[in-house]
């Protein structure tokens, strides 16, 4: 071969590779301008419709393309385990998403790092506590509902149900015990199994709680048992912080001589318990979520087109914002004017009335008996992240067993 057919050969080679170049910058470079144009929008889930908590991700999605529909393509992935959560995203980036949405802290690190490799896509992490930590980046967010207003409302409605049955006879002041069933002992669980317990206390201050953790987010059979456990212990109204409809199912088959309630989360129970379930409450997604994807289409910073409280690059809101929602309140099961209390109460929280953390308590951390909180001094929840981070056990009202 002569130099000069090499010489040729070694530019048609470096054209071509130019030319692939420019057009994976190009292709990157379109997939990702947002100005005028439609956006695709990605969604990673740990679950899919049949865990609640998932649906409701899945109800706020639905909203955004009715909303959006002109305008935004969704992407959706379900059940992706958290190992595979590079690989999922690097495939939505690829596939030109401009946002892309997780909704488990188990995302959060892997988000985080995927968002400094994409800088010009936007990341929003639900439920995590990451995005105002080192590295600080521009394109990476989190968000959630302050749900312990809405947690304490239902205790409101439990605690008034408590007072009637007291009022009644059918229990006793000192028989006003209340059973939680939760997955985990971390914060966003303390948090909201304590702000329910304050809410009953508010109505019934006899009213005391028992708390056992099954260690997992979801399992019917186990949710069952364990709020079965409950009920022969004694407790007379259930609640819980896991996903299925196991401890509902518990206290609508309790076959006690008095009723035993139950107050739902992230979804109603009334269609599987329509004798015991007194109502439930829930986290809304669209409202930021409907927000960043806005702010993506308008290239504006999506903290300021939220509306919530604003932490640097992580919102929470509350009942004032439509971020929680206090669902059907039982009318079989409560009065008018506990539907009144309920909706008063929501009333107080828009206003900023009611101080949910703040009462002659003390908090123990149960990780470290030696770090106490005393209530007395007000601890206000979500004040510096959108992930709930009260995390004592109330001195002689709340007790863990096993």
């Amino acid at each position: 071969m002569t130099k000069g057919i090499k010489n040729i050969l070694a530019a048609l080679v470096a054209a071509v590779m130019s030319i692939t170049i420019f057009y994976g910058v190009y292709r990157y470079q379109q997939a990702h301008s947002r100005k005028d144009k439609n956006i695709k929008a990605g969604f990673i889930f740990d679950g899919d419709a049949s865990t609640p908590y998932t649906a409701n991700f899945i109800k706020a999605v639905n909203q955004i393309e009715t909303t959006y529909a002109e305008k935004v393509e969704t992407v959706e992935k379900y059940n992706v385990p958290y190992e595979d959560t590079e690989e999922v995203i690097t495939q939505m980036v690829d596939d030109g998403c401009a946002i892309i949405f997780t909704n488990s802290y188990g995302y959060g690190e892997t988000a985080k790092k995927m968002a400094e490799k994409y800088p010009d896509v936007q990341f929003c992490e639900a439920t995590c506590n990451n995005a105002n930590s080192q590295p600080q980046l521009k394109n990476y967010h989190n968000f959630m509902g302050e749900i312990y207003q809405a947690r304490y409302v239902s205790g409101v409605v439990a605690g008034a149900k408590l007072k009637e049955m007291i009022d009644k006879g059918v229990i006793t002041k000192e028989q006003a015990l209340v059973g939680f069933v939760a997955a985990y002992p971390v914060a966003e669980v303390i948090s909201g199994y304590t702000a329910f317990i304050m809410g009953v206390r508010s109505q019934c201050e006899s009213a005391q709680m028992k708390v056992k953790y099954i260690n997992t987010w979801t399992n019917y059979a186990l949710e069952k048992n364990v709020a079965q456990q409950l009920i022969d212990e004694g407790c007379v109204i259930i609640s819980h912080h896991s996903n299925t409809i196991g401890s509902a199912i518990a206290c609508e088959n309790a076959g006690k001589s008095y009723p035993v309630y139950h107050v739902g989360y992230n979804q109603d129970m009334m269609n599987v318990a329509p004798r015991s379930a007194l109502t439930s409450c829930r986290i809304d997604w669209e409202p930021y979520m409907s927000a960043a994807i806005e702010a993506v289409i308008n290239d504006r910073d999506i903290e300021n087109n939220a509306d919530g409280r604003k932490n640097g690059r992580d919102v929470s809101g509350g009942f004032k914002e439509g971020w929680v929602k206090l669902l059907e309140i039982n009318s079989a099961l409560a009065s008018e004017d506990i539907k009144k209390l309920a909706s008063d109460t929501i009333k107080d929280f828009e206003k900023g009335k009611i101080h949910v953390f703040k009462g002659d308590y003390t908090g123990v951390d149960p990780n470290d008996p030696n770090d106490t909180y005393d209530l007395n001094k007000e601890y206000v929840e979500n004040e510096k992240s959108s992930a709930p981070t009260f995390h004592y056990v109330l001195k002689d009202i709340i007790t863990v067993v096993e």
